[in-house]
């Protein structure tokens, strides 16, 4: 057996909007545990998850941190997710392996945009969740008006359990459950103070909420509330518990985490009502199939992150999915099928890592050097199971990377590999056509942090650039051209003549035919031909690459001596020149299709702006989230390298989109005028 049970364990992911207090809240909750002999402070940088260079300078959560602490005998492991908009895929990974989410809320501030966003992630996932308002101990904080809030815009679930209470300058918490009153002490202690007629009268309402709340778990309980009985503390504690894992309760507390007002009674509400990794009995495959969970099975583990050290070197975040996890146990990967060993098991408080001999189901740990495994992998003795990955959004910003200095390509290729490992959020791609490296990501502040990943970590200093449009050009009408290549040098000269019809083409490459007759160009030239055709085409009139060309080479002359398959491969290019001159030449850009999820308020705003972008809206439809619509369109890919930005801007962070690429079209002759003179401008060619 593990030292730790499963049934002795919690995973709780600390959710919510950016700046609303998760940190310091996890903060307060290992401080309590008495894992932490201070309590840090994220402006002071000295806080246990926050504990990445760059988190530090930047004073906010970029990644999702792991903090394990002991609470009356149950072990909570702390998951703090960042809230910030351009590190999703870190909130991502931190809700596929938490058992539940407490929704964390700045009582001032009120609900925010990352607090719906945490909500939508949580309840996409399955998980159970939970509210805690923090900051309560400011004079601005109104926590009946916030409640009231959160009640309309997350449903009748909503179940008040720990409040505060403002009467005069007098305030209070009072724990609906067994109706007491608390204040605290100035180690934020709770010291029980009788319970005020004032705070019956203030909390009468909120305890009608809970009780209504809890009946409706069982039936029993239902009986005893429309009969106006007493519902014991103990039923009340397995009705919370009952209504958190089905979904029909999500329970409200509050306090001040840097006074560690209520962080106790959190604790507590943890340890006796949030559910543990097996109280959903089955987990998912990577074929969406349910999976059974036995603690008593064979073991299984799903690596949900990865974190590259320039130390330590590969760690792999996991969780215990199935059965106990030992030192020195030979796990198959279930993706590649190598071997690896748990050679030491570690646990992890912010960056310092424990070593333990074994780990339980729904145990979260660590493994070192894991050298063929990756996100979204899965360890276990037979590599039957796979489990789901982490649903991560796909970036869709995209700028151009400028080595500062000559001869950092490769540096700047490595660095990106190793972030690569740890951000699945980020695609780099080294583009031939445009002859840039090109990283993707979810946003400017995302595309910032890996930046200064690149110059602190691996010693590559960058900037970034919008990047090139991939544009083309066609002819629009069929020419008749000719092109001849003669040469004579003294000795054997030169000679080809070809004769093509050209005509706007099929598909995005050339179709060539051949109609001669009588030899005029023997066969074996025809290669020379097609091939000469094929190199002219990288480079139009404008400079840029042609696409979308029918050829038919139906006439010329050769000469016994001086032909070659080099005089007709020339004879073809000049033929191919004179053919984009005369065959109304046009100017193409890449086009895709954008799917973007916006609230049903913001429609309008987003339909004027696509208009702007030159895009042309092919339909709308509900989206499978209440109360947002999809927009689908048709946009030209030059309209799109802020829009990650303006749509955050147009929607208040709320929308969401994807672009793919579809085919290419005609620019509009006034914009095509400006892109050709900019490009001969860039390129010396006037």
């Amino acid at each position: 057996m593990a030292t730790i049970e499963t049934k002795k364990i919690r995973n709780i992911a600390l959710l919510g909007h950016g700046s609303s207090g998760k940190t310091s809240l996890a903060e307060a909750m290992i401080f309590a545990c008495g894992a932490s002999d201070r309590m840090g402070k994220t402006p002071d940088g000295n806080t246990v998850c926050d504990y990445d260079d760059e988190e530090i300078a930047r004073g906010y959560s970029i990644n999702a941190a792991v903090a394990n602490v002991m609470w009356d005998g149950v072990k909570v492991n702390i998951i703090d997710a960042p809230g910030y908009l351009g590190f999703v895929g870190e909130e991502m990974e931190a809700i596929r392996v938490a058992d539940s989410g407490i929704i964390v809320v700045d009582a001032k501030s009120g609900i925010e945009v990352g607090t719906e966003l945490a909500w939508e992630y949580a309840t996409g996932a399955g998980i159970p969740k939970a509210f805690f308002i923090t900051k309560c101990d400011d004079p601005d904080a109104d926590f009946g008006k916030l409640f009231g809030e959160l009640h309309e815009e997350f449903g009748h679930a909503l179940c008040p359990v720990f409040i505060p209470v403002k009467f005069a300058d007098d305030m209070a918490m009072v724990d609906l459950m067994d109706m007491k009153a608390f204040t605290y002490d100035a180690l934020g202690r709770k010291v029980e103070i009788p319970m005020k007629d004032e705070y019956v009268q203030l909390t009468e309402e909120y305890k009608e909420a809970f009780n209504e709340a809890i009946a409706q778990t069982d039936e029993a309980l239902l009986e005893k509330y429309f009969g106006g009985e007493e519902i014991t503390h103990d039923e009340a504690v397995e009705a919370l518990h009952t209504g958190i894992i089905n979904g029909t309760i999500v329970p409200v507390y509050c306090g001040a985490s840097p006074k560690m007002w209520g962080v106790r009674s959190l604790l507590d509400a943890i340890n006796a009502s949030f559910p543990r990794h097996t109280a959903k009995k089955t987990e998912k495959d990577i074929a969406g199939e349910p999976v059974e969970i036995d603690p008593e099975g064979k073991t299984s583990l799903f690596v949900f992150k990865t974190v590259v050290d320039p130390f330590v070197g590969k760690m792999s975040f996991f969780k215990v999915m199935n059965g106990t996890l030992k030192t020195d146990m030979v796990l198959k990967n279930a993706r590649t099928g190598a071997a690896e060993k748990a050679s030491k098991i570690y646990t992890l408080m912010g960056k310092k890592q424990n070593v333990v001999s074994e780990l339980a189901c729904g145990d979260i740990g660590m493994l070192a050097k894991l050298s063929n495994t990756a996100t979204n992998d899965t360890l276990n003795l037979d590599g039957a199971v796979q489990y789901a990955p982490v649903k991560s959004p796909v970036p869709n910003m995209s700028m151009a990377i400028v080595p500062n200095a000559k001869g950092d390509e490769d540096k700047i290729s490595q660095g990106i590999t190793r972030l690569l490992d740890e951000d699945l959020t980020v695609k780099f791609e080294n583009n031939a056509e445009t002859k840039e490296m090109l990283i993707y990501g979810m946003g400017d502040l995302h595309l910032d942090v890996i930046v200064s990943k690149l110059k602190n970590r691996f010693g590559t200093s960058v900037k970034l650039n919008t990047p090139k449009i991939p544009y083309r050009e066609t002819i629009t009408k069929p020419v008749d051209v000719e092109g001849k290549y003669k040469k004579q040098t003294g000795g054997h000269g030169q000679y080809g003549h070809v004769k093509i019809r050209f005509a706007p083409g099929e598909g995005n490459g050339l179709t060539f035919t051949e109609s001669t007759v009588g030899g005029s160009v023997p066969k074996n030239f025809h290669p020379a031909v097609e091939k000469g055709l094929l190199e002219a085409m990288t480079t139009g009139v404008s400079g840029f690459p042609v696409v979308g060309i029918a050829a038919d080479l139906y006439d010329g002359s050769y000469h016994d001596v001086d032909s070659s398959e080099m005089s007709f491969k020339l004879a073809a290019g000049i033929a191919f020149k004179e053919a984009m001159k005369t065959g109304r030449p046009v100017l193409l850009e890449p086009v895709g299709k954008l799917l973007v999820t916006v609230p049903e308020d913001f429609v309008g705003d987003v339909m004027g702006d696509l208009n702007k972008r030159r895009g042309r809206v092919m339909g709308m439809e509900a989206a499978e989230i209440k109360g947002k619509t999809v927009i689908e369109a048709e946009v030209p890919k030059s309209e799109m390298l802020d829009y990650t930005i303006v749509l955050r801007a147009l929607t208040q962070g709320r929308g969401y989109f994807s672009f793919e690429f579809i085919r290419y079209d005609e620019v509009p002759s006034t914009i095509a005028q400006k892109l050709i003179d900019a490009y001969k401008a860039e390129n010396g060619d006037n």
